[in-house]
């Protein structure tokens, strides 16, 4: 990709608003998307034909909410950091999330897809992650030194929002991580990348290992390193866990992120047809 004084400014605004490398990398890619449907630099491009590209994303392309809004999003910081275009800003509308609540497995899938995991590796890797809660990029960037088994801790270093949070260190997982220990014997990430050591595994490697533990398991559900982050705060507010306690885990900067949970752990209510009416066997059934 051609780096143009323009792409510089961004970058760079970007950067002293501290937003992560991920970021820069996603909003720099989407602006130049836009540049190149209108086949001119974006700073060239007038307010109507930014409404006319979020019409062709949106009922065109029928490009995902998460897509749509992260094209929105980088807009409006190149128009409002880099063009200092305000008045543009507030005309650039975010789509309206359809609401759709997150996959969970129940306890029995969960050691389902744990013991069909292929190697040790890709078991220690998703143990860990359903175990702590974390996201997947957590646990591919863990390192020996964030292990503290005297407090049984795990310490996640510059998580999303640039935040370092400690969250609880599993027994059974500290003994899959020591044997991951013994037998590879790493010095500084736990998980490097086959060809390159000083990087960690790449997210794709696990998602695959995943998605072919879940075939082996029979599970039908879809299923993703995410879903087992959103059943760790499930079955933990399952358990009892205050909600409060579970956004601290999750790394949430608002409750309100959290309280997605309440919608998707039903298991422990009961329905007032049970308190209203004596439980009866089935016809045919003594």
């Amino acid at each position: 990709m051609v780096t143009t004084p323009l792409r510089q400014r961004m970058q760079q605004a970007m950067r002293v608003r501290n937003l992560s490398e991920r970021t820069v990398r996603t909003y720099v890619s989407l602006v130049s998307r836009f540049a190149l449907y209108f086949r001119r630099s974006p700073d060239r491009v007038e307010l109507p034909e930014i409404e006319q590209y979020l019409f062709f994303l949106r009922d065109v392309k029928k490009v995902s909410y998460s897509l749509f809004n992260q094209t929105v999003c980088a807009l409006r910081f190149f128009y409002l950091y880099v063009m200092d275009r305000p008045d543009w800003v507030v005309r650039i509308p975010h789509g309206r999330r359809e609401k759709h609540y997150p996959v969970v497995l129940a306890a029995s899938e969960t050691l389902a897809i744990l013991a069909a995991l292929g190697s040790l590796r890709d078991r220690v890797i998703l143990t860990v992650l359903y175990a702590a809660g974390l996201r997947l990029g957590e646990v591919c960037r863990l390192a020996v030194a964030d292990i503290d088994s005297a407090r049984m801790l795990l310490h996640i270093r510059q998580a999303k929002g640039h935040k370092d949070r400690y969250v609880p260190l599993s027994p059974i997982a500290l003994e899959l991580l020591r044997e991951w220990w013994r037998k590879t014997r790493p010095s500084d990430l736990l998980f490097p990348c086959a060809n390159d050591p000083l990087r960690s595994i790449h997210p794709t490697t696990v998602q695959r290992a995943l998605k072919r533990a879940v075939g082996r398991a029979g599970i039908t559900k879809r299923v993703s390193p995410r879903t087992l982050r959103h059943s760790f705060a499930t079955h933990l507010m399952e358990q009892g866990t205050n909600m409060r306690v579970i956004q601290v885990l999750l790394g949430h900067a608002h409750t309100r992120t959290t309280e997605i949970y309440t919608h998707v752990s039903p298991a422990h209510a009961r329905s007032p047809l049970d308190a209203i009416l004596p439980a009866t066997p089935p016809a045919g059934h003594q």
